[in-house]
């Protein structure tokens, strides 16, 4: 049978709906001639087959059997509305790559398309269309073209493109033809120079920007939020210097927003964002500072700019990165179901996906050379939508409906757990103390067992017994594994190093003069006397001369050192031995060094305080309140207390108290005590040596002691003075070396 023409089968489809139209069907069967004036239309005659058609509408079978006809001749038409891919072809010359993709019909816009980076493809998706080459693979390799896939499902084609880098491409429709064209140039090398983020519709449609507004991002990213009046404005993005040129295609800008913003204090890279017309275009200059990075995405009238610190790490060859880790895309879709949105993303990295029922409306995007998960949660943030990984499939519904969901989990574990039976289950402990560990999971503060179970503890066998459900049964195994181990033990040795160096130098001299010649005071007898004494040979009653004292202060130099080494001496006398000069002379010089080192040490447990001291009890006696008395003791020790703290990567923290006390001089009968003590907090790594602390001490001195006048003249002043001069160095170190004790070492 010859098929129909469309008018034939638009005058048939039109005698189906029409023919008996003057009859219907009541209730109960009947059937009558006119039903309130339904289908009154007149009849289309269409010859003998539509008298045909009219015999077969009058009984249930013949409807039946027009049904079927209908779909007969209504698929055909359906089919013939569907495109089809029919050829590709591949053409190069003048430095770029040309491929032809032929339809059997012309497109009414260009395919959606996106990019990908790694591995290097253009990806094209034609709705309503066929595959029509019969084949899903053909190869080219011209040039930087290697292949291209084409892929059907369902009433979508999709054209994979793939390459050997990604290179800049263009697309346009020619007739039924759509031509890509490949450039020879990397896509790097242009992208480094200027960045077409968004193409400007066709036409003479005069855009405009909305509102501009600068927001801080919880990572210390600045991010820049344009509202358009459409989501078809061209955007260019290019870096010039250390600035982020953003310019907007046929766009106008309102005065209000022609202004420089100021955003230093937002503590981000972003100093300054400065928006101005510039002719029929709108150009927004970004001027951050520091190492930084910069992304950009649409969605729907929201244009969105982000700029991120970057930290320079020697050991990374590409610095940078934020938290998304996926494979980069490029997306441009206008208004687009967020359905089909999610499809894309889902076919680009293999990923099951879920999509709820609930999850409808549409969406613009265009993102530029961006991770993939990062374009997924920009989809779900702005549709108000949350997902779920469970396994590796990822359910994606609007977010009240997954909250709701994982409260009604929780709510019903909940009561099932309260449902469950209570087992008992016993552990036996190795390391820790039952009861410690029964006091950690019955806390009131924080409480591991849950309502219903209990813990008991049997103190001879160190064993405890826990009641409870079998899930938290196993939270408590996990737990008591967890602590029930060895504790560490660490040794930690001091070393107190007290050394001294005392000099001293002294010099006397004593002076002294004696005569033996007799003078006259005055009318009385003589006298015989010496200088250097105030006493004198006067003549008594018999003429025998009494030792007495005169009261006048004769003048005598007495001045030796504080001690005596050696002792020069030295007489002059007249040669009748009657006048004596004696003079001497005392010197003292003393050098000592000393050292003493101390060297306690100790082992204690993790975080456990250890103590170790040495000394001497010193008695004296004191009276008590009843006015006897009796003896008392101080202590003079050298000790050592310590609590250490083994970090996870082996180093050990240290509360340390070192003391180091001597015997000093008694006051009153009762001694003191010389003390040198340091308490402090240090970091150590295992077998390390550091100095917690050290006091050093000097004592100098220079002391003369002269007669005035006599004893300032050069030379002969020596003869009139005394000198010491004291010099003393006292230095206290103290040095700490913790070691961890393997297990090895604690077998030896």
């Amino acid at each position: 049978m010859k098929q129909l023409t469309d008018t034939a089968k638009n005058s048939f489809i039109g005698r189906i709906l029409t023919q008996g139209a003057g009859q219907c069907v009541r209730p109960g069967g009947a059937r009558t001639a006119a039903c309130a004036g339904e289908f009154q239309k007149p009849s289309v005659q269409f010859g003998i087959f539509g008298n045909f058609m009219n015999r077969l509408a009058q009984s249930p079978v013949r409807l039946l059997l027009l049904l079927m006809a209908l779909f007969v001749f209504v698929a055909p038409a359906q089919a013939d509305d569907q495109n089809s891919i029919s050829a590709l072809s591949v053409s190069t010359g003048n430095g770029v790559t040309i491929i032809k993709v032929k339809l059997t019909q012309p497109l009414a816009r260009l395919p959606a398309t996106f990019t990908i980076n790694t591995p290097p493809r253009i990806v094209f998706d034609f709705p309503n269309t066929a595959n029509g080459l019969g084949k899903s693979v053909q190869d080219f390799s011209e040039g930087n073209l290697r292949s291209a896939n084409i892929v059907q499902a369902g009433s979508r084609t999709r054209l994979v493109v793939n390459l050997d880098q990604m290179l800049t491409y263009d697309s346009k429709l020619d007739g039924k033809n759509l031509l890509l064209t490949l450039h020879n140039k990397s896509a790097d090398i242009v992208a480094s120079r200027a960045s077409r983020f968004a193409e400007a519709k066709e036409g003479a449609q005069q855009h405009e920007l909305r509102d501009i507004a600068f927001h801080r991002g919880k990572n210390g990213e600045g991010r820049i939020e344009v509202d358009l009046s459409d989501p078809g404005i061209g955007i260019d993005i290019k870096q010039q210097g250390t600035s982020l040129i953003v310019n907007f295609l046929k766009t106008s800008l309102p005065r209000n927003l022609q202004r420089k913003m100021d955003v230093v204090d937002f503590a981000t890279p972003v100093q300054n964002v400065d928006t101005y017309a510039q002719g029929d275009n709108v150009r927004m200059v970004i001027e951050p500072t520091g190492n930084w990075e910069d992304s950009a995405y649409q969605t729907d009238n929201k244009f969105i700019v982000e700029v991120r610190p970057v930290t320079a790490n020697p050991d990374k060859l590409a610095q940078g990165g934020t938290g998304y880790k996926g494979a980069k895309l490029t997306l441009n879709f206008q208004k687009i179901d967020v359905r089909e949105a999610l499809n894309v993303i889902a076919d680009f990295t293999g990923t099951n996906m879920v999509i709820s029922d609930t999850v409808s409306g549409n969406i613009t995007l265009r993102l530029k050379d961006v991770p993939w998960d990062q374009a997924l949660d920009i989809i779900l943030q702005s549709r108000g939508l949350a997902m779920r990984k469970i396994g590796n499939v990822i359910q994606v519904a609007p977010s009240a409906e997954i909250a709701a969901k994982e409260k009604l989990e929780l709510t019903s574990h909940q009561e099932i757990s309260e449902l469950q039976d209570l087992r008992t289950e016993s552990f036996q402990i190795s390391y820790q103390k039952a009861d410690a560990i029964a006091t950690l999971l019955s806390s009131d503060k924080q409480r591991i067992l849950s309502k219903r179970g209990s813990a008991v503890v049997d103190a001879r066998t160190n064993t405890l017994f826990v009641q409870d459900t079998p899930d938290r049964l196993d939270e408590v195994r996990k737990l008591i594994k967890q602590i029930d181990v060895p504790v560490r033990q660490v040794m930690i040795e001091a070393r107190i190093v007290e050394a001294t160096d005392n000099f001293s130098k002294n010099l006397g001299v004593r002076l002294g003069y004696n005569s033996s010649d007799a003078f006259s005071v005055g009318n009385s007898s003589r006298l015989f006397g010496n200088i250097g004494a105030n006493q004198a040979n006067m003549p008594g009653p018999t003429g025998t001369p009494v030792l007495t004292t005169m009261p006048a202060n004769l003048p005598n130099v007495n001045l030796p050192s504080a001690g005596t080494a050696g002792t020069f001496s030295m007489l002059l006398f007249n040669s009748s031995v009657s006048k004596l000069l004696s003079v001497e002379l005392t010197a003292l010089e003393t050098d000592s060094k000393g050292k003493i080192i101390s060297s306690p040490r100790v082992v204690t447990s993790d975080q456990t305080e250890a103590t170790i001291a040495t000394g001497t009890e010193i008695p004296y006696q004191q009276a008590s309140s009843s006015g006897a008395t009796n003896v008392a003791f101080k202590s003079a020790t050298l000790s050592l207390s310590v609590k250490p703290q083994i970090t996870p990567d082996d180093n050990i923290i240290m509360d340390i108290k070192v003391n180091k006390d001597s015997v000093g001089a008694l006051y009153a009968g009762v001694p003191s005590i010389n003390t040198n003590a340091v308490t402090t907090q240090v970091l150590v790594e295992n077998g390390g040596t550091v100095v917690i602390g050290g006091v050093y001490l000097q004592q100098q001195s220079n002391g003369v002691n002269k007669v005035p006048l006599l004893g300032d003249i050069p030379v002969l002043g020596y003869l009139f003075r005394s000198t010491a001069k004291l010099d003393n160095k006292s230095e206290l170190l103290v040095f700490i070396t913790p070691k961890i004790i393997k297990d090895a070492m604690s077998l030896r």
